[in-house]
């Protein structure tokens, strides 16, 4: 296996840079160029130089060995002051030596996963992290990158490997006297591990919102002040605004974080009949994006009829408060009024909806357990009909174990590995 190496930080000027060097020839290379390594887990400061001498920079070297490094490999790591100059030119130097190359997108952290470091739901924990720009991003990230999801379903696997144990012993004895009759145990492993599925697949469109993001979108008439009261929100003029009706076309997206929590606020073309053929795209377009957002904003003014139908948690208000009185809460873009109470209503719908949320934060895992949870169902059934099907049972729930180690990467996974790992920057 190549030697592989790239820079780990940021790519242009800094207080400090740090390139990585992981392989079977990190040690060696890396002492080529800076002298005596430190111990193991150590660091020390050294003259970093070119293969003919000549001086580089002075680096913080740490040396990781393997198998106790990030990727499972000898590992080392040059913390450099962070100039373009020299990164370029400590870059060039490593892909002189042998065996060495510059390290593809990911590839650290697919050598961790090869090496059996992390789990690939451990891997997609890791790319959630590095991309978190809220605090229930950054919380959900570290609690799949800890390995509380792997560990989760190394729980339900162990389960299942005793279920077909059993029902395997079942089969292979049917012709003799089997002491103990052990369906009902069967039966109250797959229904231990059925439920458990079914709370976190449950839970998994909250957590992959909290992932992406939630979307709210304002939806209203034409000039009844949706633009506004996104500028307003948004603190600067993200929406052109004006009297003429259907200035908003498309949808205007503005993204903030609202208690911890990622949100898009959508500012949507305004609802009504019209000849206008690009007003009437862009009116469809608004009742589509309302449709599937996480809550909506209805702005309305007197004789105004609701657009769609409302959901739980969405919010009803009288458009331009600022103007009149209403028995209805009201809401102004224009001078601020009840916006801070509309934002509190807004959190507050958010956060119960992210409260539910579990584990598994992705599609994909969602589609592993659901196909694992249908095999479990179907082995009960099955169970049901007497010893006859018994064989075919057994290998459903082998079907179902399979469709959980392909969730972690066990097996099967190359065709998802790829695509993950092009997510990633090069020093990772």
């Amino acid at each position: 296996m190549d030697t592989i190496f790239a820079q780990a930080t940021a790519v242009g000027r800094a207080g400090v840079s740090i390139v990585r060097v992981s392989g079977p020839g990190a040690h060696l290379i890396c002492e080529q160029m800076v002298g005596k390594l430190p111990e193991a887990r150590g660091s020390a400061l050294r003259m970093v130089r070119d293969r003919e001498g000549g001086f580089i920079d002075q680096a913080l070297v740490l040396r990781f060995d393997g198998p106790d490094s990030f990727t499972g490999e000898d590992v080392i790591e040059l913390q450099l002051h962070g100039s373009i100059a020299i990164i370029k030119r400590v870059l060039s130097v490593l892909g002189q030596f042998e065996g060495a190359r510059l390290a593809d997108p990911g590839e650290f952290t697919r050598r961790a996963l090869e090496n059996g470091r992390l789990d690939l739901v451990q891997v997609e924990g890791l790319a959630d992290l590095i991309e978190a720009e809220t605090e229930a991003q950054r919380k959900q990230a570290l609690r799949v990158l800890t390995g509380a999801l792997g560990s989760k379903i190394e729980e339900w696997r162990r389960a299942l490997i005793r279920a077909a144990a059993l029902l395997e012993a079942t089969i292979d004895f049917a012709d003799e006297d089997v002491p103990v009759d052990v369906t009902d145990e069967v039966r109250s492993l797959l229904s231990g591990v059925e439920a458990a599925l079914v709370y976190e697949i449950k839970g998994t469109n909250a957590a992959e919102r909290i992932r992406s993001g939630f979307e709210v979108a304002i939806i209203g008439a034409p000039n009844v002040g949706k633009s506004t009261l996104l500028n307003r929100v948004a603190g600067r003029e993200a929406a052109i605004t004006s009297n003429i009706a259907g200035t908003t076309r498309d949808v205007i997206e503005v993204r903030m974080d609202l208690g911890g929590l990622p949100v898009t606020l959508l500012d949507t073309a305004g609802i009504r009949e019209t000849d206008d053929v690009v007003e009437t795209m862009g009116v469809n377009l608004a009742l589509r994006r309302a449709a599937d957002a996480d809550m909506r904003v209805f702005l309305m003014e007197e004789g105004d009829a609701l657009p769609m139908q409302l959901e739980e948690g969405d919010v009803v208000l009288r458009a331009k408060g600022d103007v009149g009185s209403s028995d209805i809460p009201s809401v102004s873009g224009k001078t601020g009024q009840g916006v801070d109470s509309l934002m509190d209503q807004i959190e507050e719908r958010l956060s119960t909806l992210a409260s539910g949320a579990g584990l598994a934060t992705h599609e994909r895992h969602a589609r592993a357990m659901d196909v694992s949870l249908r095999n479990l169902i179907s082995v009960k059934e099955l169970l049901n009909r007497g010893p006859d099907e018994y064989e075919i049972a057994a290998a459903e729930l082998r079907m179902g174990i399979y469709a959980l180690e392909t969730l972690v990467g066990r097996i099967d996974a190359e065709n998802l590995l790829d695509e993950i790992f092009s997510s990633f920057c090069l020093g990772k």
